[in-house]
C-alpha cells in the first residue's frame, strides 16, 4: 500500500467513524417516545387513597402514594357517565357514552371497529396489551396480547380468556392480573414502545379480600361518615327512591353472612371460615337492629372493600419495582385510576351512578419523570374522556377530530392552556335496574352542579352550592336569589349538549330496558 492509498483509507475510515457518531448522537438526542403503562381499579373510591388524605384515615397506601409523591395528583377527575363498562369505553375512545355507544351494564356492547387510542398507538409502532377486567362484551380490539376476565370475573381461581381461549388461573385475581402484566412486560419485544393496561376487578363488589389481608384493620371501627344516616330531606324523589343503601342494599352475601359463591380451596375456605364465622355468631347473638345494624354493617364493608384495596396497592407496588429493575421508569409514563368514585357509607350508600362528588370524581395519580413535577397537586376539572388524547399526544400521535376530551399533556408540564374547561357535562342512563338511580344529566363548574332527573317518572331539576354545601344535602333550585345561577347554569348546559352532540332524547336502549344484544354482566 501506497503512502497516498493509506491516508485516503485511514480519511475514509475517519469520515466513516464521526459519521456513525454523529448518527448515533443524533439517535441519542432524539426524543424517545414514552412507555405507558394505565394501572386501572374498579370501584375505588378516591377516599380510599392514602394521597387524597381523607379525613377517615381509612387506609395506607403506599405504592399509590409513591405515584402521588412523584407525579401529579387531580382533585378533580371527574367521569362523564360514572358507571363501569361506560367509563372504559369513554377511555378507551376519549367520546362520551352518547357517541361511542356503551350507555350501560345491562344490554350495551362495545363496538370494536371504531377508533381507539390503542389502535392508534398500535399502527404508530407500539406494542399493546390489556390484562385483567374488560367488561365490554365484544373482544378486545387493538391489542398485540390481551388476557381478560369474562364479564365481571371472580375473586379466587378465575377464569381468564387469553386471545380467545379460556383457561382457569390459579390464585387471587389482583395477584393474577398482576402475573400476566408482569410476564408481558418480560416476554416484550424491547425494541418497541409499549402500552400496557393492567386492569383490576377489585375492589368491585362482592368485595372478598385476599386471605392474607383477613382481618388487617384488627377489628378497627372505622370513623363514620357524617353523612352516614342521610334522610334525603331537601331534595327530590330520586335520592329518596334508590335502592343502594347499606342498609336495605346490601345482601347476607355482601357482608359474607350467607352462602359464599368464591372457588376456595380447602384450605381457603377454612381460613375464610375462621375469621368470618366467629364475627358472624357474635353479631347473630348480639341481636342488632336499626342503627346499630347500619353501623356494623358499615364496618364490615370497610373491612373487606378495604382489604381488597390492600392487594391492589401491594401489586402495583409489583409493577413500579419491575419498572425500576428493568430501567424504564425514567421513560415511562404510569398512570393510575379507577373507572369512576365509589361510596362509602356517604348518604347511607354504597355503589356509585350519580353526578354528586363520591360517585362522580375518580382518582387520578399520573408520573412522566421529566415531565410532570413531582408532588404537585392539580385542582382543574379534566376526566377520563382526556385520557385517550393525552396518550396519543404523548406519543406524538395526531389526536382523531372527533375525540370529545383534551390533551393532558400541556396541564402535565404545568402549562394549562388559558381556556381550559371550567364546566363539564355529565350524562347517566341505566335504569331501572339494578339500583333504582333515575336517568339525569347535569353541569358541573368548581362551585355549582345543576343536575335535571328526565326519566320516564320523574323531571326535576335540583343545584347544589358546592362551596355553601361541600354534602350536597340541600337543593336550592327554587330559591329565588339563585334564580340568575340557574338561568346562566341552563345556558351553560345547553351549550355543552351542542359542542358535545348530545341528542335531544336518548335512544330507549339506553336505559337498559331493551335488549340490544347478550347482556354484560352487570355492575
Amino acid at each position: 500500500m501506497t503512502e497516498r492509498t493509506f491516508f485516503l483509507v485511514r480519511a475514509a475510515a475517519a469520515a466513516l467513524f464521526v459519521s456513525a457518531s454523529v448518527a448515533t448522537a443524533a439517535a441519542q438526542d432524539a426524543p424517545r417516545r414514552p412507555n405507558i403503562v394505565f394501572l386501572f381499579s374498579d370501584d375505588h373510591a378516591y377516599q380510599a387513597v392514602g394521597a387524597y388524605q381523607d379525613p377517615r384515615k381509612l387506609l395506607e397506601t403506599p405504592n399509590l402514594d409513591r405515584i402521588a409523591r412523584e407525579g401529579v395528583r387531580f382533585d378533580r377527575c371527574l367521569v362523564p357517565n360514572s358507571i363501569c363498562g361506560p367509563s372504559r369505553a369513554t377511555v378507551l375512545t376519549g367520546k362520551y357514552s352518547h357517541l361511542n355507544g356503551f350507555y350501560n351494564n345491562t344490554n350495551s356492547r362495545f363496538d370494536g371497529a371504531q377508533a381507539t387510542f390503542p389502535k392508534l398507538l398500535q399502527q404508530a409502532g407500539y406494542q399493546t396489551a390489556v390484562v385483567g377486567k374488560w367488561h365490554l362484551v365484544s373482544a378486545p380490539t387493538g391489542f398485540d396480547y390481551w388476557s381478560i376476565l369474562p364479564g365481571q370475573g371472580i375473586y379466587y381461581d378465575p377464569d381468564m380468556i387469553e386471545m380467545g381461549v379460556r383457561s382457569r388461573r390459579s390464585g387471587y385475581v389482583t395477584d393474577v392480573i398482576t402475573d400476566l402484566s408482569l410476564d408481558w412486560l418480560k416476554k416484550r419485544d424491547r425494541s418497541k414502545p409499549f402500552l400496557l393496561m393492567s386492569q383490576h376487578k377489585a375492589p368491585h363488589r362482592p368485595w372478598s379480600p385476599a386471605i392474607r389481608h383477613l382481618g388487617h384493620d384488627g377489628d378497627r371501627a372505622y370513623p363514620e361518615p357524617p353523612t352516614l344516616f342521610d334522610d334525603y330531606a331537601n331534595r327530590s324523589l330520586a335520592e329518596r327512591d334508590q335502592d343502594m343503601t347499606i342498609a336495605r342494599t346490601m345482601t347476607p352475601n355482601d357482608v359474607k353472612m350467607g352462602g359464599f359463591n368464591e372457588r376456595f380451596s380447602p384450605e381457603q375456605r377454612q381460613a375464610w371460615d375462621a375469621y368470618y364465622k366467629p364475627r358472624n355468631d357474635a353479631l347473630l347473638k348480639a341481636g342488632l337492629q336499626g342503627a346499630d345494624l347500619v353501623r356494623w354493617k358499615y364496618n364490615r364493608y370497610m373491612h373487606d372493600y378495604l382489604g381488597c384495596i390492600k392487594a391492589v396497592d401491594e401489586n402495583v407496588g409489583r409493577i413500579l419495582e419491575h419498572l425500576d429493575q428493568e430501567g424504564l421508569a425514567e421513560n415511562t409514563i404510569v398512570v393510575y385510576a379507577s373507572d369512576q368514585g365509589f361510596y362509602l357509607g356517604e348518604h347511607g350508600w354504597f355503589d356509585k351512578r350519580w353526578i354528586f362528588e363520591e360517585s362522580l370524581r375518580t382518582p387520578l395519580l399520573v408520573r412522566w419523570p421529566g415531565v410532570a413535577k413531582p408532588g404537585r397537586v392539580e385542582g382543574r376539572i379534566v376526566s377520563n374522556v382526556d385520557f385517550a388524547p393525552t396518550f396519543l399526544e404523548a406519543a406524538g400521535i395526531a389526536i382523531p377530530p372527533e375525540i370529545q376530551g383534551r390533551s393532558l399533556v400541556p396541564i402535565l408540564r404545568d402549562a394549562a392552556p388559558a381556556d381550559w374547561r371550567r364546566s363539564f357535562y355529565y350524562e347517566y342512563f341505566e335504569y331501572p335496574a339494578p339500583h333504582h338511580v333515575r336517568p339525569h344529566h347535569g353541569v358541573v363548574t368548581d362551585r355549582y352542579k345543576l343536575v335535571r332527573f328526565d326519566g320516564p317518572d320523574l323531571d326535576a331539576w335540583e343545584l347544589f352550592d358546592l362551596r355553601e354545601d361541600p354534602r350536597e344535602l340541600k337543593n336550592v333550585y327554587d330559591e329565588p336569589t339563585n334564580a340568575p345561577i340557574v338561568a346562566e347554569l341552563k345556558r351553560e348546559l345547553e351549550r355543552l349538549r351542542k359542542e358535545l352532540k348530545v341528542p335531544a332524547k336518548p335512544p330507549r336502549e339506553a336505559f337498559g330496558d331493551a335488549p340490544l344484544s347478550k347482556p354484560s354482566p352487570r355492575s
